[in-house]
């Protein structure tokens, strides 16, 4: 049954006139007999008794009325679903983030981003890098928010920095050197060190090492934690001292002091990540909001 065809059905069975529907439809009468004719050839059912004066409709004409009314509404709002995610306004958004560089922003983020797309549901995820890249991969995540990743994970993926973060060292409150202002990073070539685990952020390790030896020494790694608070509650426990993104600052923090670190300007950018191919309106949506905010992001992480 087309649909050109359910509608004159449909603008007779409603008017209970013939000429009536042609005008409503635009269109001419006979055009509308040949439609109500070929539907009911179609269906091998009559659909109206017609006498030269009135126009009634069937039983049978009765019930499809109800189901071909259906048939085009439900036409009706599956073209404006199409049109609504080509704008992005609906459909599925799941956020792979990193928990100590994302919490202190992402919260309004999001809250803000739903309010603009109410009917997108967001799902967040928290990834390190690594799960992030296999995310991207697998198909499990859209947009992530991390540190920067391989070059050789980022060739289907487009980078927008979101904001430059500051090294810092971390020591327990009561180490001899927490009350300085800042420290050299040789200084530390005798500590333990709690480095948060280089799978989770490989770009971040390396960057420690690498600074340490260029400092001459390689530094005693004796624990490496998977999460930044559990880095932290190390560091606090008297374990070892760290060095980590000035964010953290934002979490609990108790018993730590952080320190500037001098004749070294390290940072670690936080990125937003999606794919590049094929592109997504809620993808795009999403991303130029937070780019958007970027300032007040950066305030609130820093």
């Amino acid at each position: 049954m087309e649909t050109r065809v359910l509608k004159s059905f449909i603008a007779v069975a409603t008017l209970q006139n013939f000429s009536s529907a042609a005008r409503k439809l635009n269109t001419v009468q006979p055009a509308i007999s040949r439609h109500i004719s070929d539907l009911e050839e179609e269906l091998g059912v009559k659909l109206f008794w017609r006498t030269t004066r009135e126009v009634k409709i069937t039983p049978a004409g009765l019930s499809l009325l109800k189901d071909a009314q259906a048939m085009l509404q439900s036409e009706d709002e599956a073209k404006e679903r199409a049109r609504r995610a080509a704008k992005g306004e609906i459909g599925r958004l799941r956020i792979g983030y990193l928990p100590s560089a994302c919490f202190s922003f992402l919260p309004d983020l999001v809250r803000a981003y739903a309010e603009q797309y109410p009917e997108v549901h967001i799902r967040l995820i928290e990834m390190s890098a690594q799960e992030q890249i296999d995310g991207f991969a697998e198909g499990t995540i859209d947009v992530g928010f991390s540190r920067p990743l391989p070059q050789a994970d980022l060739k289907s993926l487009t980078v927008k920095e979101i904001y430059e973060d500051t090294l810092l060292a971390v020591l327990p409150e009561r180490h001899s050197l927490s009350k300085k202002q800042r420290i050299h990073l040789r200084q530390l070539e005798n500590e333990s060190f709690v480095l948060y685990n280089r799978t989770g952020a490989v770009g971040l390790f390396d960057q420690i090492i690498s600074a340490c030896v260029t400092n001459q020494f390689t530094p005693r790694i004796t624990s490496q934690p998977g999460n930044m608070q559990t880095v932290l509650t190390e560091v606090a426990a008297g374990l070892g001292v760290s060095i980590v993104p000035g964010c953290i600052r934002h979490l609990h923090t108790k018993g730590c002091t952080f320190l500037p670190i001098s004749k070294w300007k390290p940072s670690i950018p936080l990125q937003i990540h999606y794919r590049t191919e094929p592109t997504r309106p809620i993808d795009d949506a999403f991303v130029t909001l937070a780019l958007q905010k970027k300032s007040k992001i950066r305030k609130l992480a820093l």
